[in-house]
């Protein structure tokens, strides 16, 4: 590019109209003169040729994605990774703020993301180590979309579950189990104080397990809980499937006694997602495969909480990621990053729950409620219930427990002494917690 050329790929922030531009962070490596990598980046996700030969005309000033800030962090000896047929020379290693028009792809998901993690960005000459941190949306673009239908509060009214976290639990074993005793499993969860039984994300509608028939068992166990214990429960009946089936899974599911419903958000993808928030009358959770295959390597993909904010715009009331501990693969300031991306102010956009999970027990609510610093996040323990020595029942038991000794200030050993439910799961988990 000409010292001209480049030039129509930059702008000063303080001119610009904010109101009609995302805003993007990349990271970067590169072959050759920084600035002009940063430019190529705006210019293949938004105009790529400017103008058609023999016509004077410009299209940047309209269309153009244009850098706003471009810090270069020095010389690197190589790529971070291999990379076949790789451009030879210096390698740079960059972070530059893009301001991109949102009126180049309007309200629809697919043609952001087709904008700013297609073909331009991530075949761009010179760059072929690229990572998308973060996105920020002005109101002007938020106001077009709905969000989550109920949110955190919608969430904590159909439960009556007010300052504490939400309480989940995914039946198991999460596959080979027919409707009965999955049934079963369920029933006495939420008898030990589980708010919401959930499907895992691997079972949606086998032949083993059809969701009509599981959602009609278990929207009865759960009506029946709800009489028992004389509070409000939710059955998560995942209807994840092919996008031409989810209307008719939703509307099985919900008749059949379902009253909240998991979707794989990426599998699925998020305009179908968006269309199935259009339709419901009930809480949509997301579950998070396939997203660590775009977010785990440090210098390359999608950070996830661009995904997060992304199924947030889409509508999910509550997002379940890969939260804390060794087995997630995922830094603890990744996770809050996905959790504040939840809660952060987003008008008028409700905050969806940030539900981080992975190998939770009693003996890890104090960390993830201290992690979050506040009650506004669902805890999703699997084995941590459903494992327990006392059955679901009293895997449910232990974790309310283990809240009411949080909320009150006790030592967990010391109030397991008088709560045998308690006792157990630290016995049984506690070399692993």
């Amino acid at each position: 590019m000409t010292p001209d050329d480049l030039a129509g790929f930059f702008a000063d922030p303080a001119t610009l109209r904010h109101d009609e531009h995302i805003l993007l962070d990349y990271s970067f490596e590169c072959v050759g003169d920084p600035r002009e990598a940063a430019a190529h980046l705006c210019s293949e996700q938004s105009t790529a040729q400017w103008r058609r030969v023999g016509v004077d005309e410009d299209f940047r000033p309209r269309f153009a994605a244009k850098v706003l800030d471009l810090q270069v962090e020095g010389r690197r000896n190589g790529f971070s990774y291999p990379i076949p047929a790789a451009p030879a020379g210096e390698v740079w290693a960059c972070r530059v703020r893009i301001a991109h028009p949102h009126a180049n792809f309007g309200p629809r998901i697919p043609n952001l993301l087709s904008a700013v993690c297609g073909e331009g960005p991530f075949f761009c000459p010179g760059v072929p180590i690229l990572k998308l941190l973060d996105i920020q949306f002005p109101d002007a673009y938020l106001r077009q979309f709905e969000g989550p239908k109920f949110g955190i509060e919608g969430l904590r009214a159909q439960l009556q579950a007010y300052d504490r976290p939400i309480f989940f639990g995914v039946i198991k074993p999460n596959i080979g189990l027919p409707p009965e005793p999955f049934c079963e499993a369920g029933y006495q969860s939420w008898l030990g104080g589980l708010d919401i039984a959930k499907d895992d994300e691997m079972l949606a509608d086998p032949d083993w397990s059809p969701l009509a028939e599981r959602a009609a068992l278990l929207g009865a166990a759960r009506r029946r809980a709800e009489r028992e214990t004389g509070t409000p429960k939710i059955y998560l009946a995942n209807i994840t499937d092919e996008v031409d089936r989810l209307l008719e899974l939703h509307d099985t599911a919900v008749a059949n006694g379902a009253n909240a419903l998991l979707l794989n958000a990426l599998p699925v993808g998020l305009s179908a997602a968006r269309m199935v928030r259009r339709h419901t009358q009930v809480p949509l959770i997301a579950h998070f495969p396939f997203i660590a295959a775009f977010s785990r390597l440090a210098h390359f993909g999608v950070h996830a909480r661009v995904m997060t904010k992304l199924q947030r715009l889409a509508g999910f009331d509550a997002i379940i990621m890969p939260g804390f501990g060794p087995r997630m693969f995922t830094p603890e300031e990744e996770v809050m990053q996905c959790v504040d991306a939840c809660l952060a102010e987003m008008e008028p956009i409700r905050r969806s729950l940030p539900v981080p999970g992975g190998s939770d027990w009693a003996g890890t609510l104090a960390g993830v409620h201290a992690r979050v610093g506040s009650a506004d996040f669902g805890f999703v323990p699997g084995r941590g219930v459903f494992g327990h020595p006392h059955g679901p029942r009293g895997g449910a038991a232990s974790i309310r427990q283990a809240w009411d000794a949080i909320a009150r200030g006790i030592p967990l050993a010391e109030h397991a002494r008088h709560h045998p439910e308690l006792q157990a799961a630290l016995d049984a988990f506690g070399a692993k917690g």
